[in-house]
């Protein structure tokens, strides 16, 4: 069975939603996807790949990209080594830690990043959400330090939506792009999330 899925045009994360919507119906078959820009891609490759699906990348042009993703049997589970991490995940929405002075928030957040590479385990996952992102696209003291992190493994999550709004979209350093549904999953699967 093939089922197609017309996402152009849609915001994030609808496209990554109705394709699980359509994967979810099937036992074996196949979904075709399009899309309309690069972002979108990478999150349903994304969605693939957490679902354990084959995916890949049958037609790609200028506003049209179509993913074939293939849900049955036969698909290999790639596990990653986890000894160092643990079940958490740690959510920041701004390039400042704490209220009140600005100038000291910036301060304490890369110095909360940078203890972060010093103490184990690692949490698996970090998302970076409205002016969070700016750690992982300009402030050169925090790449540096998410890129020890991803290094060891964890995950560094970067919302497309708030990298387009500020313009830093072309600027990401460390990590990759995700979208709102990706955050909501896990957020509601990690053991425990920590808000920055």
């Amino acid at each position: 069975m093939i089922i197609e899925v017309d996402a152009r045009g849609l915001a994030c994360p609808k496209p990554v939603i109705n394709t699980k919507k359509e994967l979810e119906k099937l036992e074996e078959g196949v979904v075709i996807t399009t899309v309309d820009n690069n972002i979108a891609k990478e999150n349903i490759l994304k969605l693939a790949k957490s679902l354990n699906c084959e995916s890949m990348v049958i037609k790609e042009e200028e506003n049209l990209i179509s993913i074939e993703i293939k849900k049955g049997e036969n698909v290999i589970i790639e596990k990653k080594e986890e000894s160092d991490l643990e079940d958490k995940c740690i959510y920041i929405s701004s390039d400042k830690m704490g209220l009140g002075n600005d100038e000291l928030g910036q301060v304490l957040i890369k110095g909360f990043i940078y203890t972060l590479t010093e103490t184990k385990p690692y949490p698996k996952q970090i998302l970076l959400v409205n002016g969070g992102v700016k750690l992982s696209a300009e402030n050169e003291a925090t790449i540096e330090n998410l890129k020890i992190l991803e290094e060891a493994g964890v995950e560094i999550l970067s919302c497309g939506t708030c990298l387009d709004y500020y313009g830093l979209k072309e600027n990401l350093q460390v990590g990759t792009v995700t979208n709102m549904y990706t955050i909501v999953e896990s957020m509601k699967n990690s053991a425990n999330t920590i808000t920055i």
